[in-house]
């Protein structure tokens, strides 16, 4: 008696070990894991040896458990009918099913949810044991698993896919930055990091056309001008590159680099007019406003170079890229200490703001968390364009996606300042 006793506390424990050991195995980081693993981590090599076949390894737990259980069962209702008789089949249920649902189930799959990377480490060795002497018998049951499946034209092929892999690393940023995420500058440094993550997994699907500096903000030089004119206009630029054109502006001739003309200007000698501008001038780089950032900032890099013209599908110049800009896309503006990092806003104090009408969509709601729409226009102006269907008026109001935008100021058929009032906030619970 007593040693079926100590048998069946035995079975109840192994019990336990296979079904928390299943908890903690598929709940197990994999990042976390293939970073120990690089820092010579044995066990989580095990971890990760073992999870590439986690068809073998839940093969082996539920077989492994199953039997445990019913083993258990078995000598459980063996003793109680020796003791009770044929009523010791109702004892022994009662009892092995509070028994296997405390010990064997919620106690060690509790423990393994609150210490999922520790008990993935520490049982990997003796899962990939198991695995090796379960094998054949897990291989026989997984074939037949898999001639039922098709029997019932069921796939069993994997259905990951990179824009599930994709969905799943956005899930899990906004997951784990989420419990970080308050007032104070602690959440405002979450907050960051939060939109420079998504702001790389953006690069392959945002195209150049949505960040570019667009056309009517450009600073290009005639190239017809008189070199002293324009090195003066060189020089009252805040820029490094910029373009000539010469006849129209849409004939981009070059694009002439300060430093390169500082230098020409040092060595020239005579008048500075005798100057040939345009030969310091680099041949013009253009691209489809279509092309991704991903791409882009590729291009540069094989190029070695930061600055590239826009054209649309008509060879028409929309604006320029530059590799500041791609990297603006990832990091935010980078400027000095206010509290709205992205040019063209100014906080009022009723919570709303005024922005300027070329402010992109996308630094606004990565810059205060907002999820305008970025599918149908690159700037504010142009989201209250389409959804107005004309050009509103000034002191127009429109109520669209949540916002409240009021068309403070418009120059001729450009809207150049907009009043928005977000969404209030609701108060958090506590």
């Amino acid at each position: 008696m007593i040693e079926t006793l100590v048998a069946i506390l035995f079975l109840l424990v192994l019990s336990g070990l296979f079904s928390g050991s299943e908890t903690a195995l598929t709940a197990a980081s994999r990042p976390l894991m293939l970073e120990l693993e690089k820092s010579g981590n044995s066990r989580a090599r095990i971890v990760n040896t073992v999870l590439k076949t986690r068809e073998q390894l839940i093969g082996t737990i539920l077989l492994g458990n199953n039997l445990v259980n019913i083993l258990a069962s078995s000598l459980a209702t063996s003793v109680m009918i020796t003791a009770f008789g044929e009523t010791g089949v109702v004892y022994a249920t009662m009892v092995m099913t509070l028994l296997v649902l405390i010990f064997a189930e919620i106690l060690p799959k509790t423990y393994a949810l609150t210490h999922t990377n520790t008990m993935a480490l520490a049982v990997a060795p003796i899962m990939r044991a198991l695995t090796f002497v379960f094998w054949p018998v897990t291989r026989v049951i997984q074939g037949l698993v898999q001639v039922m499946l098709k029997l019932f034209k069921a796939d069993a092929g994997q259905e990951k896919s990179a824009a599930t892999a994709l969905a799943e690393l956005r899930g899990a940023i906004e997951f784990h930055t989420a419990e970080a995420d308050g007032p104070g500058p602690s959440g405002q440094t979450v907050r960051r990091e939060r939109a420079m993550l998504k702001s790389v997994l953006d690069l392959a699907d945002v195209e150049v056309g949505e960040i570019m500096v667009h056309r009517s903000r450009l600073v290009m030089i005639d190239a017809n001008l008189p070199a002293s004119e324009i090195v003066e206009q060189v020089l009252n630029s805040a820029y490094t590159r910029i373009p000539l054109w010469r006849d129209r502006m849409d004939n981009i001739i070059g694009v002439l680099h300060v430093k390169a003309l500082l230098r020409a200007v040092q060595a020239h000698t005579g008048s500075l007019d005798d100057l040939n501008v345009v030969s310091l001038a680099a041949p013009p780089w253009f691209i489809p406003d279509t092309t991704t950032l991903l791409h882009q900032l590729q291009a540069f890099r094989e190029r070695r170079e930061h600055f590239t013209l826009v054209v649309d599908e008509y060879g028409t110049i929309m604006g320029v890229v530059t590799l500041e800009d791609i990297l603006e896309e990832i990091v935010g503006e980078i400027s000095d200490e206010h509290d709205v990092q992205i040019q063209g806003v100014r906080p009022l104090g009723d919570g709303a703001f005024m922005v300027a009408g070329d402010v992109t969509i996308r630094d606004l709601n990565r810059e205060f968390e907002w999820a305008l729409p970025d599918d149908v226009a690159n700037t504010l102006a142009g989201l209250i364009l389409h959804e107005a269907r004309r050009i509103p008026e000034q002191g127009q109001v429109f109520l669209f996606h949540g916002f409240r935008f009021e068309v403070v100021k418009r120059v001729r058929n450009r809207l150049t300042s907009i009043r928005v009032a977000p969404p209030a906030r609701e108060p958090e619970a506590g």
